[in-house]
């Protein structure tokens, strides 16, 4: 058992995987729980304890990933700065009473700005303690990435997700992009399955209690662009995720492509439709590079993204329709130079150093190249963002964040 007769010093290292040890005099405690935030209350709250036997405050360096701190931990189990240890000191100065009249301050609202606390990890849980620790760099990062999400733009914006090759993970991607932005960004978010050959967008998200397809809204799309249509009209042909906060307008996996072919004419009118009543229209494109929906989504894009696995058939079809797009036409060139590269790691693709290696690979082609870790939520079944392991679910706003640059 730690005695702090000798030495009131006390050392705690704390691991991500929730473990940790508390050092002193010689003498070591382990510790484990299910969360870095309780394994912190177990090792704050035993160190109080010993405080408390000893009847002073003690000394506590802390490690873990962030960097090391030293605190002190009062007798009732508050936690300061080392400063702490001093404070009521004999040498403390008195007070001197002023002469001066008092200054008021208005009572009109002035807006100050608030310092800026860590709201995360150790920093976090020391801030709320009650010390001014700032957020650390990769707190930074995430705040300035749910920003980039979480805007709205002048004017709507279209996403195309492109592959030529199947399974290269256009539809997760389409669907897991979309709800990074609909859920930091509010409403107004569309997936929207241009696949004329089997699109499985619809199979992978919810469905409203009717059967809606584009093939329902094509009809529809005159009533919908007149003055007397209200923003609810849409819900009779979309499927709204109610959990991940965006809209799906599903293709008909059952059709035949022949029964369901769209023009250039018809991908417009969906198109005008579509951005009337959405700021952010996200594009599973299909396969078909030479179907006229397919070319007519080019035309209509801001941002591309190169959907793909490591597996290098995937990867060597994106990379071949970024130099097929630069040769196309001014538009789709500049499309392919400020492209984003997502790269995840499926079932079949091997060690997380071969995504690695295929998004080095998009760095000359595409202006960012970001990678996903594998996860079994991603494949097969109904695809929910919360469902996504947290590591996961970081990485997928780093990559919207990657495409949020674009627009």
């Amino acid at each position: 058992m730690i005695d702090l007769t000798s030495s009131p010093h006390l050392s705690a290292r704390l691991s991500p995987d929730a473990t940790g040890e508390l050092t002193g005099d010689g003498v070591h405690e382990s510790f484990a729980e299910d969360s870095t935030q309780r394994l912190r209350e177990a090792v704050f709250g035993r160190v109080g304890e010993l405080a408390a036997a000893a009847g002073r405050p003690v000394r506590l360096t802390v490690s873990d990933e962030e960097g090391d701190w030293l605190l002190a931990v009062q007798p009732d189990g508050s936690i300061g700065d080392e400063e702490a240890l001093s404070v009521g000191s004999a040498d403390a100065p008195t007070p001197v009473a002023s002469t001066e009249p008092p200054s008021r301050e208005s009572f009109l609202y002035v807006e100050r700005p608030r310092p800026d606390r860590a709201k995360q990890g150790l920093r976090g849980a020391l801030a709320r303690a009650g010390m001014p620790l700032a957020p650390s760099a990769a707190e930074l990062r995430e705040r300035a990435e749910l920003d980039a999400v979480s805007r709205h733009w002048a004017g709507p914006r279209t996403i195309a997700i492109v592959n030529g090759k199947g399974g290269a993970n256009k539809t997760p991607t389409t669907a897991l992009l979309s709800a990074v932005f609909a859920r930091n960004g509010g409403s107004g978010v569309l997936a929207w399955d241009n696949n004329e050959t089997r699109g499985t967008l619809g199979w992978r998200t919810e469905k409203d209690e009717h059967d809606a397809t584009v093939q329902s809204l094509l009809p529809a799309t005159d009533a919908l662009m007149s003055a007397g249509a209200r923003t609810a009209d849409i819900g009779h042909y979309v499927h709204h995720q109610n959990a991940d906060k965006y809209d799906v307008l599903r293709s008909n996996p059952t059709m035949l492509a022949t029964e369901q072919r769209i023009s250039s004419a018809d991908f417009d009118r969906l198109h005008t439709v579509a951005t009337k009543f959405y700021r952010l229209v996200i594009i599973d494109s299909g396969n078909d590079e030479s179907a006229e929906r397919w070319l007519r989504m080019i035309d209509h894009t801001d941002q591309l993204v190169i959907a793909t696995t490591a597996l290098g058939e995937h990867a060597e079809a994106g990379a071949l329709l970024l130099e097929a797009l630069l040769q196309r036409d001014a538009h789709s060139a500049r499309l392919a130079r400020e492209a984003v590269a997502i790269v995840s790691q499926s079932e079949r693709t091997g060690p997380a150093s071969e995504v690695g290696r295929v998004a080095k690979g998009f760095e000359p082609l595409a202006r960012r190249a970001v990678t996903i870790p594998f996860d079994p939520e991603m494949h097969g079944g109904r695809l929910s963002f919360e469902s996504l392991a947290p590591r996961t679910r970081r990485a997928w706003l780093h990559a919207a964040a990657a495409v949020a640059e674009g627009l």
